[in-house]
């Protein structure tokens, strides 16, 4: 799979799928298609308010992966703004949610050339899902939320290391070309994590940098560290990275990482 922090160009020159960029590291995917727009996990409003007004652009949906306030703190505000449809995880408290989604539910916005099967995937929250499929005319992608880092897995807040590991096991079985729009950029210390928690791979993840960034519909594959200017890098993982830690593996690093004890299901 292909893990993304910068953006990617539909099959239209005016479709694509671009990174506005929140908070100190993370990203709210945008997906453009002609005038229109959704946003996935808008955490702040701002950001989308901004690029909404210079664009020209009508947002027409929210899509929620799940109730963090980094995921969902921009949607009251975002409403405000015109006629939109909220869809999001169907087992979670969400501020507004207009479509509630669980597994084998599909999300159909032809203005948008979108076309997004929903995946339960516990583990990070509860109720979490995913969202794979076509978006700007772009195939196959996956919105993975929180549960999935270019280094490793969201902290188990909610669920247990088993329900994280098979979450992880429906998107190993995803086409290997898929393309993965991660929340934040790529943290050594996550890949540091991610190195220590996991079988040696004979053939690790590489890192390829990108372009100039800008969050134009004009722009290449690029992302910029909004903190310091300096350029981001996508990931582009090889087949060898579609396998994840154990279940006791997750435990093990999960009991760290989130710094309190885990223990897996007898």
């Amino acid at each position: 799979m292909q893990a993304l922090t910068a953006p990617a160009g539909g099959r239209e020159r005016n479709a694509a799928v671009l990174p506005l960029p929140a908070f100190s590291d993370n990203y709210i995917w945008a997906i453009v298609h002609g005038e229109n727009a959704a946003v996935v996990d808008p955490g702040e409003a701002g950001p989308v308010l901004k690029w909404l007004e210079q664009e020209g652009l009508r947002l027409r949906a929210i899509l929620l992966t799940h109730h963090h306030g980094d995921h969902v703190g921009g949607v009251l505000e975002l409403s405000r703004i015109g006629d939109l449809t909220v869809y999001g995880p169907a087992r979670e408290r969400l501020p507004r949610c207009d479509v509630p989604l669980s597994e084998g539910d599909r999300v159909l916005l032809p203005e948008l050339d979108l076309d997004l099967q929903v995946q339960d995937v516990p583990g990070h929250t509860a109720g979490h899902i995913a969202y794979t499929g076509r978006a700007a005319g772009i195939e196959p992608v996956l919105f993975c939320g929180d549960t999935l880092f270019a280094g490793g897995c969201g902290r188990l807040f909610e669920g247990t290391p088993a329900q994280m590991h098979d979450s992880l096991e429906k998107f190993s079985v995803l086409p290997p070309d898929t393309q993965v729009f991660l929340r934040t950029r790529v943290h050594s210390s996550e890949l540091a994590l991610g190195i220590g928690c996991g079988p040696r791979q004979p053939h690790p993840a590489t890192v390829v940098s990108a372009s100039p960034a800008t969050t134009s519909r004009k722009s290449s594959h690029a992302s910029v560290d909004h903190r310091s200017g300096t350029r981001d890098e996508p990931v582009f993982a090889h087949a060898a990275s579609r396998r994840h830690p154990s279940r006791s593996q997750l435990g093990r690093t999960q009991s760290t990482y989130a710094g309190r004890g885990l223990r897996l299901p007898a």
